[in-house]
């Protein structure tokens, strides 16, 4: 089996919890195993616009932990995975902020090299255990359904530090859920924000974002939307009702994580993929 440290950061363990239920089950049918590992902490990324030095410290920090496990990291949320990702373009070419953030991390007998690699969800679905094997290994083809697919923008950019998707055309979800016998059309709006990066400063603004995508995504005729970010999940599926509020529309549209649907087209009960804890109407769409 492939080996990966889970790294959780912070939204997935305290409010996401149907990311973690739904990667939890769904990996290991794919042979993947998944370790838990103490001391890690947040990936410093709310922190930027704080303390840049505190933001690169954090993410180095964990990487370290990583490193020392001798494992690679998973980071299932685009946010954190992101900020790691930073992280390793900036030491890798400032040898003195490396030594400097080493001297830091010396006193928990920690030392970054560089070496742990980062997989999100969507690129070790796709490039690492590939579609033909995720189609190979499906029980109840999603059939009859047209999702909407949506990255999110830490996914998505900036390109030069490396991520794990195209910046202006990404597929690779669509390949997925093509294997799982779904289909997906492309929309103008697939590219535009969730909302959730203003949503603390102006949350007005934020909810208008949202809401005016989940309208688009509505119009288009979608049946249903899929993501692979705790932050974005949280915008469309239990803000859903409040941005509609905010946009003056009905909003009533299912919003899954893909690793929820993957789970119920290899056969995992819905239950154990934590639909229950989706605020969206999942309900609508009758899913055994």
């Amino acid at each position: 089996m492939k080996k990966y440290a889970l790294y959780p950061g912070c939204l997935m363990p305290t409010e996401q919890y149907a990311y973690e239920l739904s990667l939890r089950e769904v990996f290991p049918l794919l042979d993947v195993e998944l370790v838990d590992v103490d001391g890690f902490s947040c990936c410093g990324e709310p922190l930027k616009s704080i303390n840049k030095m505190m933001t690169l410290y954090l993410a180095a920090r964990n990487l370290a932990i990583g490193e020392k496990q001798g494992l690679d990291l998973f980071v299932p949320c685009p946010m954190c995975h992101f900020s790691l990702s930073e992280c390793k373009h900036v030491l890798k070419s400032n040898k003195e902020m490396r030594d400097k953030i080493n001297s830091m991390l010396a006193s928990e007998d920690l030392t970054y090299k560089g070496t742990a690699g980062l997989v999100h969800t969507v690129d070790l679905l796709h490039d690492i255990i590939g579609v033909e094997e995720i189609k190979n290994r499906v029980k109840n083809p999603l059939k009859d359904l047209k999702l909407a697919t949506h990255y999110g923008c830490h996914l998505l950019r900036p390109s030069e530090i490396g991520r794990p998707v195209d910046s202006e055309n990404p597929q690779k979800m669509e390949a997925v859920l093509d294997a799982l016998g779904a289909k997906c059309s492309f929309y103008p709006e697939k590219l535009d924000c969730c909302g959730a990066p203003i949503d603390a400063n102006l949350p007005e603004s934020a909810l208008t974002k949202t809401g005016q995508k989940l309208q688009a995504i509505q119009d288009h005729g979608f049946d249903a939307i899929v993501d692979v970010c705790p932050w974005c999940h949280k915008m469309f599926d239990s803000r859903q009702s409040k941005a509609g509020e905010t946009v003056a529309a009905k909003l009533d549209i299912p919003v899954l994580y893909l690793t929820q649907w993957l789970g119920l087209a290899l056969g995992v009960k819905k239950e154990k993929l934590g639909l229950h804890l989706n605020s969206s109407p999942v309900d609508k769409l009758e899913l055994k």
